[in-house]
């Protein structure tokens, strides 16, 4: 089974037992979480596909929260020329994988 889901204000393509990575949510390692915002189901060949408007009614993909962490660190730079100006500036994104449980 495949199916869309939509969290964080982005989409993503999941399989069963798939390990995604999304934007941070809360919880610790271990929990559960359900992703009721459904926008496809399929299955693996494409032949039962239930496309929502805009959800899937009554369709939910369980998940496991796998692992809480940040992204690797992104080093932006302004720079003024002739002015003596310069800023760095380092950012780390927090991010939330998921194991996707079985699609129904």
């Amino acid at each position: 089974m495949l199916a869309i889901v939509k969290t964080g204000g982005k989409q993503y393509l999941v399989h069963n037992q798939d390990t995604i990575t999304i934007e941070t949510i809360a919880g610790a390692v271990g929990d559960a979480v359900m992703f009721d915002q459904v926008l496809l189901v399929a299955d693996d060949a494409g032949n039962k596909l239930q496309l929502g408007k805009p959800t899937v009614v009554g369709t939910k993909v369980p998940a496991t929260i796998a692992k809480q962490d940040r992204h690797d660190k992104v080093i932006t730079v302004k720079f003024h020329n002739k002015t003596r100006y310069r800023r760095r500036k380092g950012h780390r994104q927090p991010f939330t994988q998921v194991t996707i449980g079985d699609i129904k």
